[in-house]
Formats: structure tokens, sequence, C-alpha cells
């Protein structure tokens, strides 16, 4: 089988997404998951004239009957105007999506309505902070936040194959790592209780809980996801270097995976060969460099030990991302691992034996996934 072939008929495992809104949208929502800002684009101007929008008209539009060269009204004509949710999320060629199910779009699918239109397998990555959320304003106190917390966690993450943190965006990942104690958190909990009751919104910022939280997860002894790297303005890019987190990385004892990573994709790297419990993925990322999606993913196999890299499209809002993920991904490893054949530096069979690996198989080992339509 050629290389290409391979990664064609490979079945992938996204390992980080969230889920998607599905049917007709307005050219301004469509335009608004094209883009991390959280402001429409300036008069005269369009999402649709960035590297991810050139990608969606260029791999979605076929996908949907379209030329690739169609412009951006006429894919939107189409795609609202046809079963484009799952045309696209079923040929995405997935057999399992990881959903981040503490954040989701208004009115987008459940879990499992996603697996029914994809086709693929739904496996839960409970959001910590968003669980922690919900314990505080449902009535815990100071002295029990501790034990609501744990206990909530254990409950939730019994069906889930991992949890996954947002320290990077509500502090940064230049944090005190220390794990704190019980008294500790009972302070910051009652100082955090009392901001909620005067202000009405939970949102979790203090270090102390945000350490509380991904030490606690630690118990469980499943993979952790950690956000690093960019996404939208509520993030401080300059904070959200991986290396910031080496030394969680270092002594936390379970798998971390980091996600996005770009433009510290190369850190990742680097991260990924140092300690044994550290993958990255470059999920989010290749959507949004659409055409560079190969140079980026060539960076990050730099360093990168192959059994330590995963494939994810982070698609949120359009089921034209998890497409496009997929899409990009395949473009992409075809281009990097046959460039190195052609060169002479790579077999053939070896080049379609790690596609495999970073397609599903990494995937299928890190989170214990049945083996049912396992392709690598």
């Amino acid at each position: 089988m050629t290389l290409r072939s391979a990664v064609d008929a490979l079945r992938l495992v996204d390992q980080h997404l969230h889920t998607v809104v599905p049917g007709r949208l307005t050219a301004a929502q469509f335009e608004s998951f094209l883009s991390e800002s959280d402001q429409a684009a300036p008069t005269g101007t369009s999402q649709f004239d960035s590297q991810l929008g050139f990608a969606v008209r260029r791999w979605c539009g076929p996908a949907l009957g379209l030329s690739p060269a169609a412009p951006a009204r006429a894919y939107l004509q189409r795609r609202n105007s046809t079963g484009s949710t799952a045309e696209l999320l079923s040929t995405a060629g997935c057999s399992d999506l990881l959903v981040d199910t503490g954040y989701a779009a208004p009115g987008a699918l459940s879990p499992a309505e996603l697996g029914e239109l994809s086709g693929a397998t739904v496996h839960e990555v409970v959001r910590l902070e968003a669980l922690a959320e919900e314990a505080a304003v449902a009535g815990c106190t100071a002295d029990g936040f501790w034990d609501a917390f744990r206990d909530l966690l254990w409950r939730r993450s019994a069906a889930a194959v991992a949890v996954k943190s947002i320290v990077a965006y509500r502090h940064g990942l230049d944090i005190d790592y220390a794990r704190p104690g019980r008294s500790g958190v009972a302070r910051a909990a009652g100082d955090w209780l009392r901001q909620i009751e005067a202000s009405g919104h939970p949102r979790l910022i203090d270090t102390v809980l945000l350490m509380h939280l991904l030490w606690t997860a630690t118990e469980l002894g499943m993979p952790i996801q950690l956000h690093t790297g960019f996404g939208d303005p509520d993030i401080d890019l300059r904070r959200a270097d991986p290396l910031l987190a080496r030394e969680f990385l270092a002594g936390c004892g379970v798998p971390v995976v980091l996600l996005h990573c770009y433009p510290y994709h190369r850190h990742a790297g680097y991260l990924a060969q140092a300690y044994p419990n550290v993958y990255a993925d470059v999920g989010l990322t290749l959507n949004h460099v659409g055409a560079r999606a190969a140079a980026v993913l060539a960076e990050t196999l730099e360093l990168a030990p192959f059994g330590k890299v995963l494939y994810s499209s982070d698609a949120y809002g359009l089921p034209e991302l998890v497409y496009l993920g997929a899409r990009l991904w395949r473009e992409a490893i075809s281009e990097v691992l046959g460039g190195w054949v052609v060169a002479g530096h790579w077999t053939e069979q070896d080049a379609v034996r790690v596609s495999g690996m970073i397609g599903s198989g990494n995937a299928f080992r890190l989170y214990g996934l049945p083996q049912t339509h396992r392709d690598g």
C-alpha cells in the first residue's frame, strides 16, 4: 500500500474537539467561527480572507460538490441548502471523537447527536474548571469545596477518557505549581464563593484553586489535556508557552497532552522528547494555518518522538472544522513523510507505519480506547 492510499484510508482518532452547530448559519455567524477573535471583522473585510477561510473553500467546497474556486457566498449558499452537517462530519473519516464537554457554542449538537451524524464513537473529556464552577454554584461551602469538587470529578470522569485544564486561560502557565493543602483551598474557596455571591459570575481564576483542580485530577491516573499556545483574546499568549509548565510536567506522574501549542509547537516537541509522560498535538493550528499545515507539522516532528504525537482538529462550532482538520492533516502528513521518502531519508513502509501511529494508534494506546475499527 502506498503512503497516500494508506493515509486516505486511515480512520482517524480526533483526540480533542468540541461539538458543532448544525444547519443553516448566517454569514456573520459562520465567519465568527473562522477566527479566534471575539469581534467581527472590520467593515470591508472578511474572515474568509485568511488561511482558514481559503482552506474551507478549497477543501470543504469540493466535499459539498463545489469547485475549489467557488467564492465564499456560493459556498455559504451550498452548505446552507444541503445536509452539509452530516456530510462533512461523516466524510471526515474518524472512528473516534474525544469531545471536551465543558465548552460548546449555543445550539450545538449533543455528544450523542455528534456521534450519530459522524458515525464515530464519542468519548468525553471533562473540563476541570467548568466542573469546579458547577460545584460552586451548587451550594457547597468553603470548607466543603475540597470534597465537593473531588466527588463530582470522580463521578463525571467515570465514563470519560481524559480531563482537561485551561489554566493557561484562567491565569497563564507561569503559575506556582506547588500543591495546596486543605486549609489553603478552604480559604481560597471562601474568597471565591463570596465573589460569586457579589457578582453572580462563577468564573474561576484563583491560582490556589486552579492548582487544586489540576493536582486532584492527577489522582485519577487518566491523561490530562492541557491548553497551550494560541486561542481567543481571553488568553495572554506570552504566558501560554508549555515550557512554563515544565515543573508540573516533570512531577505530576500522569500523561499530559499539550494541546494546540502554536507558536510554541517546537517547544512542545522538545517537552515530548524530554519527559516520557508528555504528548503533543497541533489541533486547531493546522486548520488556522491552512496552506502552511505541512510546514507546521514538519516543525512539530523535528524533535517530538513519533509515538508521542496525536491528531486532533479542535473543531468548534462548524462541522467544516471537523472535516477540514482531517483533510489538512492527511494532506500535510502525506506531504511531509512523503517528501522524506522521496529524499531517501525514510522508507515508505516506515512512513505508512508512523502516519498510522499519529493518526490513530497513539491515541488508542494513550486513552485505552476500545479496539473497534482500529487502523494504526
